[in-house]
């Protein structure tokens, strides 16, 4: 299999230098880089071995070996040994560091570990690649997409090695949803979930994730900790994995993942109404205001998102009604019936219910309440459009 290798240096002499030391046989190609010329070429270069000349560059060698982060074996040389820079490449994910007054002998056989490593990392991108296509894998991060094959797995091996593990259903409120980047969520949760841990992808902004050889009170200790990091809110329901299957696995970390973002609103909703009402001298006269409102807010949306969507979704129907303080938008589809029920009870706090069933079984329950002073037009049609793109899935 040939190789490719890439020399990094601003010293030109440099690449006239280690080319002799390499002895390379002509299917292996050679590419030769400037320190500015890297980020432009940072794709093609996650499947080679790089070598750094980090003479008078020691900070954009460790500033290169921070970016590639242990994806790509980068072997750093320098002309004087110094102890301290070397501790410096180490720490920040070199694979080796080696002078280059190193004799040629030496120089070819420490090559050969990177070599080897850079042949298991193209399989594997290529095994990725695969996952990626058949929509197992997401594109950019390890986060898995199949989400109920992968939990299958999962079960099936915990039940035959009784390893300990913990599942979680993580979201930032629907409130927020759209106002944070999936990306930054992605990413701020792979780089902070141990590596052995699973991240799976259910719908827009939510997440379940597989954390092993750990109990209930260890992960949100960790979750915890973590959390403080992220810049915006996240919430997340934690359950200890025992004998359940995949649909009560679901449904119970979903329960807990509501109790989370409930846990906020039941503290000040009280006390909203209660002021509310003290301004109120006239409750009917209360009532009908908020009836009013109430109407006003809720019928356009659901007849502005029925008419978008209708000839949009191909093989399914929309329904929308709405009487009083009552109304309802459904998807029907041939293997699933998609139901989002809305409620104002007195006017006080309104209420969701939303219900996905797939082949007659429940396969996502949510409940969500919200005090009538924040629920509005905006977040409301937010909501509706995360429950038609949340059907697409089935």
């Amino acid at each position: 299999m040939s190789s490719q290798i890439v020399l990094i240096s601003d010293d030109s002499d440099f690449f006239d230098f280690i080319k002799l030391k390499l002895e390379l046989r002509k299917s292996d190609k050679l590419q030769t880089l400037r320190f500015d010329e890297v980020p432009e070429k940072i794709d093609s270069l996650q499947t080679s071995v790089l070598i750094v000349n980090s003479e008078n560059r020691n900070q954009k060698t460790i500033d290169l070996l921070k970016i590639f982060n242990y994806m790509t074996p980068i072997i750093v040389t320098v002309y004087n040994d110094d102890e301290t820079f070397k501790k410096k490449c180490y720490r920040a994910g070199t694979f080796d560091f080696i002078p280059l007054l190193t004799s040629d002998s030496e120089f070819r056989a420490r090559m050969l570990p990177a070599l080897n490593l850079i042949s298991i990392l193209k399989k594997s991108n290529q095994y990725r690649t695969l996952l990626v296509k058949n929509k197992i894998l997401s594109k950019n991060n390890e986060v898995y997409i199949n989400y109920e094959n992968t939990i299958d797995s999962v079960l099936a091996e915990l039940k035959e090695s009784k390893i300990s593990a913990v599942f979680a259903a993580i979201s930032p409120n629907d409130k927020d949803k759209y106002l944070i980047n999936p990306n930054s969520i992605e990413t701020f949760l792979i780089n902070n979930i141990r590596k052995n841990d699973i991240l799976m992808k259910f719908a827009h902004n939510k997440y379940y994730l597989m954390m092993f050889n750990t109990d209930l009170i260890s992960a949100e200790k960790h979750w915890n900790k973590i959390i403080k990091n992220f810049n915006g809110k996240l919430y997340a329901g934690f359950i200890n994995i025992t004998n359940q299957n995949r649909q009560q696995l679901i449904s119970n970390a979903l329960f807990k993942l509501n109790e989370a973002f409930n846990s906020e609103i039941i503290d000040t909703e009280s006390e909203k109404f209660s002021q509310d009402n003290s301004t109120c001298k006239n409750f009917k006269l209360y009532r009908k205001e908020r009836e009013q409102k109430y109407n006003k807010l809720v019928t356009p949306v659901f007849y502005r998102l029925q008419q978008k969507y209708m000839n949009r979704l191909v093989g399914v129907k929309i329904e929308q009604d709405f009487d009083k303080d009552k109304g309802c938008f459904n998807i029907i589809g041939k293997h699933f019936c998609a139901y989002f029920n809305i409620s104002s009870p007195g006017f006080s706090k309104v209420n969701i219910d939303i219900t996905i069933q797939k082949d007659n079984e429940e396969s996502d329950s949510k409940k969500f309440s919200f005090d009538t002073n924040e629920f509005d037009e905006n977040l409301l049609e937010d909501l509706l459009e995360q429950f038609i793109s949340e059907t697409k899935n089935y």
